[in-house]
């Protein structure tokens, strides 16, 4: 039972120490969004491409550690709790997060050059306000996706028998 126990920290601490990780990142682009908003409010023609690269290197960064790290991650875990509902729910969420994903894309793209950056600067607050819905939806998918498929197989929650 101790083995089992031991073994079950080995396999998934990894997991939430990359959560824990993917967090900070979160909170990292969470600060530089209301910085690039502020920015925004204050004096739109004085935001610099060097300001929205910052924030756009930061969302892209976060929404590739989510699918390529953290979500296959969180899948294997499920898959050898042997989770299948887990796995159906993760389905379920990940086509939800593709909306978010697809629209992350093309504020990249907008932003991806000094010209574009220039030709787009207009529609800088309108993404802004866009980007503030989306991610909102996508930070609570995601906080549905770790609580189904992690928070429940975590050494504290999983019961041992007597």
């Amino acid at each position: 039972m101790l083995d089992d126990c031991k073994n079950a920290l080995e396999r998934w601490g990894g997991v939430h120490s990359l959560i824990d990780r993917w967090l900070d990142q979160r909170r990292a682009l969470l600060v530089s969004f209301i910085e690039l908003k502020e920015a925004c409010d204050a004096e739109l023609e004085d935001v610099s491409k060097a300001r929205i690269d910052t924030f756009s290197e930061l969302l892209m960064d976060y929404i590739s550690a989510g699918h390529f790290e953290i979500y296959p991650q969180l899948a294997e875990e499920a898959k050898a709790f042997d989770d299948e509902s887990a796995l159906h729910i993760a389905a379920q969420l990940l086509e939800r997060l593709e909306m978010s994903t697809a629209m992350v894309l093309e504020f990249d793209e907008d932003f991806a050059s000094p010209v574009r950056c220039q030709q787009n600067l207009a529609r800088l607050p309108a993404w802004i306000d866009r980007l503030a819905k989306g991610l909102t939806e996508r930070f609570a998918l995601e906080d549905q996706l770790i609580a189904r498929l992690h928070a429940v197989h975590s050494p504290k929650q999983v019961k041992s028998p007597a």
